[in-house]
């Protein structure tokens, strides 16, 4: 089988990973040492990392290092947000045991899959005192949102904390190929696979880059940058990107979800 690359893409250091099988990325302003590469050379949007996150990366390895004739699975991560072997699902994961719970290879279950994202987390579960706060524009319009679970969906969700509308306006200026079908994905799924984290090979990574790409850049004749502000609006194109990855993954590739961890208990 195919051998895995991992690049974790960060804007502070990550000592523990340093002497790792991952490649480390930089985003930010911080100057690093070298074994981290920079997303500020070659084709870039390294002025827009306020807005875009690990994103910059994502288009700087896209455009400069990607390489269409690798045969090995190629994944993302970040600060934070790890994959992990399977093996270590259910079991505690703490400083000793970070690193041995790591992705580090394409485990054998792969053979039948073209990709892997993350497994999902439900949106659901929002208590109504909280929807009320955020979401009132919603429930304005559709006061039984307080009732029906069924309608806490990831438009909802993206409603009540990036903007109101916000979502919907972005759709309105997607490829057309993709324009109904994810309105409709938004609207009907209630579970989200977040951390724009994906594994899969170069072929399929660069049509993924390309549609969402492509997408984001629009958006931005929508929303541009001056009035974006805070965790709400803040990094709004990553927001977009994260909900976009796993409908790109589900219908265009076949997919396998995979576990992974929030860990930041190692030393920076």
């Amino acid at each position: 089988m195919s051998n895995l690359e991992i690049y974790c893409v960060t804007n502070k250091r990550i000592n523990i990973l340093e002497n790792f099988k991952y490649k480390l990325a930089i985003v930010g302003s911080e100057k690093f040492e070298n074994n981290y590469l920079r997303s500020d050379k070659g084709k870039n949007i390294f002025d827009k990392e306020k807005y875009y996150s690990e994103l910059t990366f994502h288009y700087w390895y896209w455009k400069n290092k990607l390489d269409l004739s690798n045969q090995n699975w190629v994944g993302f991560c970040q600060k934070r947000r790890f994959w992990i072997n399977k093996n270590f699902k259910d079991i505690s994961i703490n400083i000793d045991n970070f690193k041995e719970s790591l992705l580090i290879e394409p485990d054998p279950s792969w053979r039948n899959y073209e990709s892997i994202i993350c497994n999902p987390i439900s949106v659901r579960d929002v208590k109504n005192s909280k929807l009320i706060k955020r979401g009132w524009k919603s429930i304005i319009r559709d006061p039984s949102i307080l009732i029906n679970k069924n309608k806490k969906n990831l438009l909802l969700h993206f409603d009540m904390h990036h903007g109101h509308g916000n979502l919907k306006k972005a759709i309105s200026v997607m490829n057309n190929k993709y324009k109904q079908e994810f309105y409709d994905y938004v609207s009907n799924t209630s579970v989200l696979h977040p951390n724009i984290m994906c594994i899969s090979k170069t072929k399929i990574l660069n049509h993924w880059f390309t549609d969402l790409f492509e997408w984001l850049f629009n958006c931005e004749k929508l929303f541009g940058f001056k009035n974006l502000k805070g965790y709400d609006t803040g990094r709004l194109y990553a927001y977009l990107a994260e909900r976009f990855l796993p409908f790109w993954f589900k219908k265009n590739t076949k997919y396998l979800e995979w576990p992974w961890i929030f860990f930041e208990n190692y030393d920076e």
